[in-house]
């Protein structure tokens, strides 16, 4: 039986305090403005999705050590009664619910089936759920927020809004004084004996944007894989639509500007402001 999950600084949750709401939100307000600059429209989707929504993405396969599922309780007899915690297998219905570790799914699910315009993009953020070995405080949590930028179309496209992106995230950690490492990502996301997976390793998909060693923004090319498996067409030619996406981890851009600005919050908010101007 696993421990019980506290709410505590440093532990697998957090409650934000007003100062870092504040400057959460106007992280997320500068990003957003970005997006807008390009006429991006925003979609705000679920917290959770089916398993079989998920699956599609083959994140059982590929990521199965970050998933959480969950289901309804059983109550079909003396309802149960969580101990030390947690619940025991038996008092849970089978789990048909999936928790995401990533934002983009909900952009791919909404154009399912769809066509779309080559030069389509679309922004949302969502929570996010991981499972990790440890957990840091702001800086890696097991639920947390995540923006993203979503590009569906051609593929010039897609990479001409990563390099967009690229630029702007590397002028503003510039004009914060934060220093960023671009590394190029090796996360498994393509299944690992296919064309796609070799093409990966080839030639990297994900680079992350690192602070001090932690990954807070990263620019993804996913190539044809959300528009093959969601169905998503480009309109007029009837291709498979190319994806990519820019994400940023609030949180994680938080722990980040505190230990910039040693832990002044309003300070850290003020420079934000004036670096986006």
């Amino acid at each position: 039986m696993t421990a019980p999950i506290s709410i505590a600084p440093g532990g697998a949750l957090s409650i934000l305090s007003p100062d870092e709401t504040d400057l959460l939100r106007a992280l997320d307000r500068i990003v957003t403005g970005w997006a807008e600059e390009d006429g991006t429209r925003e979609i705000i989707p679920p917290p959770v999705y089916p398993l079989h929504d998920l699956e599609k993405f083959d994140v059982y396969r590929n990521f199965p050590h970050l998933q959480f599922v969950g289901g309804a309780l059983d109550v079909a007899g003396t309802p149960p009664a969580p101990v030390a915690g947690v619940f025991a297998r038996d008092d849970v219905e089978l789990p048909f619910l999936g928790m995401p570790h990533s934002t983009c799914y909900g952009a791919y699910l909404y154009y399912e089936n769809q066509p779309v315009a080559p030069d389509t993009t679309l922004t949302l953020v969502n929570r996010c759920f991981r499972n990790e070995d440890k957990y840091e405080g702001l800086r890696r949590l097991l639920s947390f927020q995540m923006r993203e930028v979503v590009a569906i179309g051609s593929f010039e496209h897609t990479q001409e809004v990563l390099d967009r992106f690229t630029g702007r995230i590397e002028r503003f950690a510039e004009a914060l004084g934060l220093g960023l490492t671009k590394v190029a990502a090796t996360d498994p996301f393509f299944e690992r004996d296919g064309a796609r997976a070799l093409l990966q390793r080839l030639s990297p998909v994900k680079y992350e944007f690192q602070a001090d060693g932690l990954a807070i923004a990263s620019v993804n090319t996913h190539r044809n894989f959300f528009g093959e498996r969601c169905r998503i067409t480009i309109e007029g030619t009837g291709e498979h639509a190319y994806t990519s996406c820019v994400a940023f981890g609030l949180e994680r851009w938080l722990a980040a500007l505190s230990d910039r600005f040693e832990g002044d919050l309003p300070r850290a908010r003020a420079a934000v402001t004036e670096a986006a101007s």
